[in-house]
């Protein structure tokens, strides 16, 4: 085991893999001579050359396209969408191909592509530095969306998606980069997608979150443990596919249900979850699900105390998870 942040976690699983295999091919914007914009691929261009490390036009489009012909080709694409917002330029590319050759050619091909987007606030990067993507692409049959919150996960994900036969969106929160710490095994391994993590056990109610919000709510649960407050906090890991028999099994014992996430409230990946808790755990409920999201305004401020206002913080977990506990 070695402690590692999070963006040290996927630079060292990513240069891993490429040693492993001459298939893997990144490419993105200034992936190469700058490694990145966060330095998740520094040092790249010199040990596997400019055929392996591309940098690509100020392109997202491109970036996409690209990257579905090299899978399409037999090899194994990682594309590094420099933001998460930078994405949108490439959607028609991800949503209406790369998600949908599989279908359309009845199987006949796949298309194992990786394309990692950091995303989400806290970093002061305002308009087009600080969106939550991960409901656009949850929306779409043939893509699988992964948050990792933890550097052990970040690993084994990466590799799973790197694996998989299909396109994988893996999401990498700005702000857990360099703030999350822990420990990564030494050796290879995966993590499926589709399995939530149970990360406290409680009995008084259950915090389904997923990214940076779930340092929040681990941090609030903890506050809350003090009073005998005792929450379970339940990182899902994957959006899609979305372990839905692990919450509910969890609202099931608790019987009361909270969802936190930093996207617009309005139609998030909480909508989604109170859904099907509200489906399948109604008669289980002692009180209604609380659901805390972004603001539902077009964008992310720059000025720090209203990025603040827009961002559920542990302040405001904290006080929700109390009135919640009082039912």
């Amino acid at each position: 085991m070695t402690e590692k942040n999070v963006v040290q976690t996927i630079h060292d699983t990513l240069q891993e893999e490429m040693r492993n295999d001459d298939r893997l091919i990144v490419l993105g914007e200034d992936v190469g001579a700058r490694g990145g914009v966060f330095r998740a691929t520094m040092g790249f261009l010199d040990e596997f050359g400019d055929e392996r490390v591309i940098d690509t036009p100020l392109d997202e489009c491109l970036i996409a396209g690209v990257s579905i012909g090299l899978a399409l080709d037999g090899l194994r694409p990682v594309a590094e969408m420099q933001f998460a917002d930078f994405s949108f330029p490439g959607f028609n590319q991800i949503v209406q191909e790369a998600a949908r050759i599989r279908y359309r050619s009845s199987g006949d091909f796949e298309v194992p592509l990786v394309i990692r987007m950091p995303y989400g606030g806290g970093v002061h990067g305002a308009l087009y530095h600080s969106q939550s993507v991960e409901a656009f692409y949850a929306h779409v049959p043939g893509l699988k969306v992964v948050v990792p919150s933890t550097p052990h996960d970040a690993k084994g994900m990466l590799i799973q998606a790197i694996e998989d036969p299909d396109p994988v969106i893996f999401l990498e929160h700005k702000k857990t980069y360099r703030l999350i710490k822990g420990e990564v095994p030494d050796e290879r391994f995966t993590v499926e997608f589709g399995k939530a993590a149970v990360r406290r056990e409680g009995s008084d109610l259950t915090c389904v979150s997923y990214g940076l919000m779930h340092h929040y709510c681990l941090e609030a649960a903890e506050r809350l443990a003090k009073d005998g407050i005792d929450a379970e906090i339940i990182d899902l890991r994957s959006i899609y596919p979305l372990d839905t028999q692990t919450v509910i099994e969890s609202v099931g014992k608790t019987g009361k249900a909270m969802v936190v996430y930093e996207d617009n409230k309005f139609l998030g990946v909480g909508a989604e979850v109170a859904a099907v808790i509200a489906e399948e755990s109604l008669f289980d409920l002692d009180a209604p699900i609380v659901r805390i999201g972004g603001a539902h305004i077009p964008a992310m401020p720059y000025a720090p105390t209203l990025e603040s206002w827009f961002l559920p913080d542990v302040d405001r977990i904290e006080q929700h998870m109390r009135k919640l506990a009082e039912f």
